[in-house]
């Protein structure tokens, strides 16, 4: 079987690398880098922390685009010799490790490629998650748990670090809800295709006899304010109620009222934050989810469709997005983009590039046919 034509396919392949330089700007990206570097170097930087913050994350943020582009393009160049060897010499060992190669370029360029799809208004933000357990009882509350652990080792495995606001134990197993941000460029416009109900089919550890159940749960994702968002919040629309955080916890954790639960009148939003040991840490956590809800709620119903950003589901039949098959076969399948894997266990020990990438290109494909 006559292999690959390489010079074809690397033509191709770096034709697309042009398309993605254009789009991501990568001259733009070297400029700031610069500007952000000498910031950096600046001692006085960490007189604000909050701003030394900033700089340094989008420093690092940039930096790592511009270095995963430059790499992908020597690979490429790495490729093209490679081939171009294996083929003069006969030598099947080089052609087969070229052939391997090509095959992880093309997926590390289709994912570079998803990026740039990421153009929406707050697309670059980082991410903030809420789940929530649904229809289902006990099994709800473990899948609610499962979900958080499968985002948080897909955070791991992006080296995005995952702060968690709020964890609301169920009694007998499992969730009722969790709250957490994954701080990272562009993890809002990543996840954000997550949103709206998952479902679980599975054979019940919880049913000493054994049958299958079926279980539901919700994932809502919002933005991350920054400090030019507009979302001003007068202290008379707040209720605060503090009271002992539950659940599993350290010293100090569930023996002082720390806990806080904020109250949005007239909208009746409520987040909680309970993982600080200190009652105004809590506040000030809860307080950046409450505003970032706001936002998103304000900025929902100014474009009329508030399942866009917020989510709104119900977490039960007939609105899943995504199905999670452990018995009587094993899948995982994207209602909206038919991807699936056949490998459950993977997905939940954070493989999700794939629904991710193809939830991306779903997405974007509904706005093009929306604008025609």
């Amino acid at each position: 079987m006559a292999g690959p034509d390489y010079d074809t396919e690397i033509k191709q392949l770096q034709a697309t690398m042009r398309t993605i330089e254009q789009v991501l700007d990568i001259g733009a990206m070297h400029k700031e880098i610069a500007d952000l570097a000498e910031q950096v170097a600046a001692p006085d930087l960490w007189d604000d922390q909050s701003n030394a913050t900033r700089v340094t994350g989008r420093l690092s943020d940039l930096q790592g685009q511009v270095d995963r582009f430059a790499a992908l393009e020597s690979r490429i160049e790495d490729l093209g010799i490679l081939a171009e060897l294996g083929q003069e010499e006969g030598d099947a060992d080089s052609l087969a490790e070229a052939e391997r190669e090509l095959g992880k370029i093309k997926a590390a360029v289709e994912g570079l490629e998803v990026r740039t799809l990421l153009n929406g208004e707050y697309d670059a933000r980082e991410a903030l998650v809420t789940i929530r357990a649904g229809a289902g009882g006990v099994d709800a509350a473990d899948f609610a748990e499962m979900l958080l652990r499968m985002y948080t080792r897909w955070a791991e495995q992006h080296s995005y670090p995952v702060e968690v606001f709020d964890t609301s134990y169920a009694e007998e197993a499992g969730l009722k809800s969790a709250t957490f941000a994954v701080h990272g460029a562009y993890t809002y416009g990543t996840l954000s295709v997550e949103a709206g109900t998952h479902r679980l089919v599975r054979i019940s550890p919880f049913d000493n006899q054994g049958r299958r159940q079926t279980s539901f749960a919700a994932v809502e994702v919002v933005p991350v304010l920054e400090q030019t968002d507009e979302i001003d919040v007068p202290d008379e629309e707040i209720r605060v109620d503090v009271y002992r955080s539950g659940g599993p916890g350290g010293q100090s954790v569930n023996t002082t009222d720390s806990a806080v639960r904020l109250t949005h009148i007239p909208t009746g939003t409520v987040v909680s934050c309970q993982n600080e040991k200190s009652q105004l840490q809590n506040k000030a956590s809860a307080m950046v989810v409450l505003k970032a809800k706001l936002l998103a709620l304000k900025k929902a119903e100014e474009k009329a469709h508030l399942d866009g950003l917020r989510g709104d589901v119900q977490a039960s039949w007939g609105d899943q997005m995504r199905n999670y098959v452990l018995n009587p076969y094993q899948v995982v399948k994207d209602l909206r983009t038919t991807y699936e894997s056949g490998n459950p266990s993977a997905v939940f020990d954070g493989d999700l590039d794939g629904f991710l990438e193809a939830g991306i290109r779903w997405r974007r494909g509904s706005e093009k046919a929306d604008e025609n």
